[in-house]
C-alpha cells in the first residue's frame, strides 16, 4: 500500500477515536469510553509499526522507551522517587507493581511522536532530545490537569509538584538520547497527528 494511503487511513482512524471519545463523554458515556484507553493507545502504536512498514529494528527500538517509562513509574508510584508521589487509578487497565503496562506504551508513543516533530527542526540529538522532551513536559502540563476526574492517576493532596515535570524533562530526555541515537527515520505525519489528537483531547476537558 502507497504511503500516501496509509496516511490517509492513519488520520481518519486516529480522528475517528478521538473525535468519538470526546463527544462519548461529553454525553456522559464516560464509564465507557474511559476504559477503552487502553485500546485507543494500543491502535496509536499499532499506526505507528504499520506505517514504518513494520520495522524490526523499531519494534526492538520501541522497548527502550517503554522499559525506561516503566521503571521510572515504577520508582514513582512506589517510592516516590522522580515524579512524586502517586497512584495510578483503574481506567489504564491492567498494573504490574501498582504500574499499568500501557504506560509504558503511551511512553513509547509519546517519545517516537515528540522526536518525529523535532527531527524536522534539527539533526543534533541533544537539541532535538531537548526539545522533544520539553514537547512532553508541554503535553503532561495539559493531561495532569484531566487524570484525577478521569480516574487516570492522582497525586497526593491532589496537587501536582514541580518534581514531577522536572522528572517528566529528564526522564524524556534521556528516552530521547538513547531512541534518537537508534531510530534514524520518523514519520512526520503520523506523529503529527497522535500528538495533537492526544493535546486535543485533554485540553477539551482540561477546564471543564
Amino acid at each position: 500500500m502507497h504511503s500516501s494511503t496509509k496516511n490517509i487511513i492513519s488520520a481518519v482512524i486516529i480522528w475517528l477515536f478521538t473525535i468519538s471519545g470526546i463527544i462519548g463523554i461529553l454525553i456522559g458515556y464516560e464509564d465507557w469510553f474511559l476504559p477503552l484507553t487502553c485500546l485507543n493507545l494500543v491502535i496509536y502504536l499499532i499506526l505507528i509499526i504499520w506505517n514504518a512498514g513494520f520495522n524490526k529494528n523499531l519494534l526492538l527500538f520501541l522497548l527502550i522507551p517503554f522499559s525506561i517509562g516503566m521503571i521510572t513509574e515504577f520508582l514513582g508510584v512506589n517510592y516516590g522517587l522522580i515524579f512524586g508521589n502517586y497512584e495510578y487509578g483503574n481506567n489504564l487497565g491492567a498494573k504490574i507493581y501498582g504500574v499499568p503496562w500501557i504506560i509504558g506504551v503511551n511512553w513509547a508513543i509519546l517519545v517516537y511522536c515528540s522526536a518525529g516533530l523535532v527531527i524536522k527542526i534539527h539533526k543534533n540529538i541533544f537539541l532535538t532530545s531537548a526539545l522533544a522532551a520539553m514537547l512532553m513536559v508541554l503535553l503532561d502540563v495539559v493531561i495532569e490537569r484531566v487524570a484525577p476526574k478521569f480516574d487516570f492517576w492522582q497525586f497526593e493532596n491532589n496537587v501536582v509538584p514541580i518534581q514531577n515535570y522536572v522528572g517528566w524533562f529528564f526522564t524524556a530526555f534521556l528516552a530521547h538520547i538513547l531512541f534518537q541515537k537508534s531510530v534514524k527515520v520518523f514519520h512526520f505525519k503520523i506523529s503529527l497527528h497522535i500528538f495533537i489528537a492526544i493535546l486535543v483531547f485533554f485540553t477539551t476537558f482540561s477546564f471543564l
